[in-house]
């Protein structure tokens, strides 16, 4: 069948060229201007997809610019009118709208206490936008689907963008210069997607498991699959799996795992045979077909880029994996019931 939210999964590689092309210089000037401000911790505000984009961002400016990235909790700044001191703080507001009055009043007290503010945001003249110092704009064009996919690799790019500037590190040539060739390469997956979709399909409950750079993307793929195909999918951490949750396996039970690059690598395989010995299905998202076994379902990822540039890739066939999901179960992917493009909560 045809969708909007096929469509736009395959427009990413060109969303993302798009996004360096415009924003690079901007990015860079933004840098420059942080540079100057003594800035100890990050404090992003963000809602549902954009939210996993932040989970994202926790990892790339801890890694990459050694800072400590704090979620707000923006009840506190709205309902509560408690707003936290933000001393040293950046203050990043994530939303592909722009259009929370509770995202944008984590900016505004920002603003009020003479914090750095950044939107990263696909509607440059959205309340977001207009309250920050800083706008970083998505250049996705209009996201028809309700559910968020080249927003939300977007999201990413442009907090790597961010990321690299902040650390002083010429913005021309980059690594993220790559990440669209990659994407492509991802997109090929498609077939793998839809067997892998086909043999999870009968079960309403399901576990996403990433770690490190890539636990963004366990949370997303998760997210897409209960807000599309209406399957309970729970993200996890592989170490936080094996902490319990762990005895919700039985035989049968989908397990998609995501791994890649080195770092995790071992971790994943060693719970991918834990969960194979309780019978799992399981479903392999990853750039090494060696920790795929026999009656699993491997779905390719291409390697080579740093990795904590993968979540940028690694959420494709994710998205894939969740649209033919839906399918097999009977869902309509452009219609989701209950949820819609915009939510403005306070």
């Amino acid at each position: 069948m045809s969708s909007l939210l096929h469509s736009e999964i395959l427009e990413q590689p060109a969303v993302i060229r798009r996004l360096l092309e415009a924003e690079t210089e901007r990015v860079a000037e933004i840098g420059a201007s942080l540079a100057s401000r003594d800035i100890r911790y990050v404090v992003i505000a963000a809602r549902g997809t954009s939210d996993n984009a932040a989970r994202y961002a926790q990892y790339v400016f801890g890694t990459q610019n050694r800072l400590t990235v704090a979620l707000a909790t923006p009840s506190i700044y709205g309902v509560y009118k408690q707003p936290p001191r933000l001393e040293s703080a950046l203050v990043i507001g994530i939303s592909q709208s722009g259009q929370s009055p509770d995202i944008v009043s984590v900016l505004q007290e920002a603003r009020k206490q003479g914090a750095p503010t950044v939107a990263v945001t696909n509607e440059p003249q959205s309340p977001l936008a207009a309250t920050a110092d800083h706008v970083i704009g998505l250049h996705a064009g209009q996201e028809r689907s309700v559910a968020a996919t080249k927003t939300y690799t977007a999201q990413l790019a442009a907090l790597a963008l961010l990321s690299l500037s902040m650390t002083g590190t010429p913005l021309r040539p980059h690594a993220l210069d790559a990440v669209p060739q990659a994407i492509e390469q991802a997109l090929a997956s498609e077939p793998k997607a839809q067997a892998a979709a086909e043999l999870i399909a009968g079960s309403n409950r399901c576990v996403a498991v990433g770690r490190g750079f890539n636990y963004a993307t366990a949370f997303e793929v998760a997210l897409k699959m209960k807000e599309l195909a209406y399957v309970e999918a729970e993200p996890y951490s592989s170490a936080d799996f094996m902490h319990g949750p762990i005895a919700m396996v039985e035989p049968g039970f989908p397990v998609v795992l995501v791994s890649m690059g080195q770092t995790m690598r071992g971790e994943i395989a060693a719970l991918g045979e834990s969960v194979r010995e309780h019978g799992a299905n399981l479903v392999v998202l990853g750039d090494d077909e060696s920790l795929c076994h026999p009656g699993d379902e491997w779905i390719p990822i291409p390697g080579g880029l740093p990795e904590w540039l993968t979540p940028l890739v690694a959420i494709v066939p994710g998205q894939l994996l969740a649209y033919h999901l839906t399918i097999a179960r009977g869902g309509d992917p452009d219609s989701p019931r209950t949820i819609r493009k915009v939510t403005l909560t306070k």
